[in-house]
């Protein structure tokens, strides 16, 4: 079941004012489903396929001569030697949205964007569902407090019981949990943390012990709502103050935690 989300909007607009548009966000948030949605009817390409990630490995150079844009890459921080062409190919033919991106490790991708694309890709972040987007409200306007505000959002108001605002939060905001309510949420998220650490984390940088990792996030998500004291976690964890700062590092650049939190 798709679940419409208010950044297609977005998506569309950029997609009027850039040539390349690339979607970050941590992994299960709907990435590919909301950029498949957006993109419906151009090629697509993932490049967690061996023999595509082959070829745009090792034929580069060719790559967007059998595969022509408009496409839809995902999973694009696997194949960084992919940017410089996509910028020469966007500098000659100067068109819009010809190339719709993403990608789940921010930090990789976003090395080589602001090397190879800067000025010519419109970047977006997309995080789980909003109330909104779990309610299926159709306003989309961002909160002002102004009258004019209050009046239109009003005609659009889906209430939540008591019960169901703490099953939310219990259960995340993940759109795949909220679309299958028989789902259990401990085991997807202990699926989730195992997924993260053995594919994102372990190509960042080394982690040399998981448990202490796994209790550090354990920590940090007991710390919500809280001013950050690491040399406090790290003496919870039991490791050095700047292991703790390049962990949290590690969790920002994966969106696992925003980097307003520091």
């Amino acid at each position: 079941m798709y679940i419409k989300r208010q950044m297609e909007e977005s998506i569309n607009k950029a997609a009027k004012m850039f040539g390349a548009i690339i979607l970050t966000g941590p992994r299960q948030a709907g990435k590919t489903t909301l950029m498949k949605a957006v993109t419906k009817g151009i090629s697509y390409i993932t490049l967690d396929d061996p023999i595509m990630l082959q070829s745009a490995v090792e034929e580069a150079g060719t790559f967007f001569k059998n595969t022509v844009p408009p496409v839809f890459i995902d999973e694009i921080q696997y194949a960084p030697n992919l940017f410089p062409y996509i910028k020469m190919y966007l500098d000659a033919e100067k068109k819009k949205g010809q190339f719709f991106l993403s990608g789940s490790q921010q930090f990789k991708m976003m090395k080589n964007v602001s090397e190879s694309l800067a000025g010519r890709i419109g970047i977006l972040n997309l995080l789980g569902l909003s109330l909104r987007e779990i309610k299926g409200v159709s306003y989309n306007q961002p909160f002002i407090p102004t009258s004019e505000y209050f009046t239109a959002r009003g005609l659009d108001i889906k209430k939540a019981d008591y019960k169901e605002i703490w099953s939310t939060i219990h259960r995340g905001c993940m759109p795949e949990l909220q679309a299958n309510p028989d789902f259990d949420w401990q085991i997807f998220y202990g699926s989730y943390t195992k997924t993260y650490i053995e594919r994102d984390v372990r190509e960042i940088t080394q982690v040399s012990d998981e448990l202490k990792f796994i209790k550090f996030m354990t920590v940090m998500a007991a710390s919500t709502g809280q001013m950050i004291n690491l040399a406090s976690v790290a003496r919870d964890v039991r490791i050095s103050q700047p292991t703790a700062d390049r962990w949290l590092s590690i969790l920002q650049s994966a969106n696992i935690i925003p980097a307003s939190m520091t």
